[in-house]
């Protein structure tokens, strides 16, 4: 039986659940619905298992806060056994525009500080990667305010279409792969 596991970063705690920030918190909870199960506290995360035409699926929601999501992302990998094409990351993004995802097999950190402690603690970049578009509509200076902050009313109200749209990617990353998924995800 194949394994995937999807990685969502955020920050845990009740100030950060509807951040911008939380995006993977947010992606990972629909998913679970989706699959009708529940998180559980385990080392370094809150995590499910949910199953999908022969495969398992283990979700990480890391609570080691977003700096040091690395430590959760090896341990679980190692853990469970999961090569390195076989996992998710999926993150916030202030260089696309909201609502936009890419996906990609590797990449730099660009400044985020979850990816880079990935990086950091696998050694490189080269992990699958789901990037969600929280725009970058913020003051010079005011970066971390507009990360950490809530969603406006007209994001929310486009929230859960998209958030979909993410539970959707991660099961077809499941069943069909990376390169399939990013041929039919990219394009939207």
């Amino acid at each position: 039986m194949k394994k995937i596991l999807i990685v969502g970063l955020g920050n845990p705690g009740s100030e950060y659940e509807n951040t911008r920030h939380n995006i993977g918190f947010l992606t990972l909870d629909a998913l679970a619905k989706a699959s009708n199960v529940v998180f559980e506290p385990g080392r370094y995360a809150m995590t499910a298992q949910a199953k999908i035409k022969g495969k398992t699926l283990i979700l990480i929601k890391p609570t080691t806060f977003m700096n040091l999501s690395g430590k959760a992302v090896r341990y679980w990998m190692q853990e469970e056994n999961i090569p390195l094409e076989n996992i998710m990351v999926v993150v916030d993004d202030i260089a696309l525009p909201f609502g936009a995802i890419r996906i990609r097999g590797k990449g730099s950190n660009a400044g985020h500080n979850g990816l880079k402690d990935i990086q950091e603690k696998l050694g490189h970049g080269n992990y699958p990667r789901l990037k969600f578009g929280i725009g970058n509509e913020f003051p010079k200076g005011r970066q971390v305010d507009y990360v950490l902050g809530q969603w406006n009313n007209d994001e929310q109200l486009e929230l859960p279409a998209l958030i979909e749209h993410c539970v959707k990617a991660f099961q077809n990353f499941a069943l069909a792969g990376l390169s399939l998924t990013m041929s039919e995800f990219n394009k939207k």
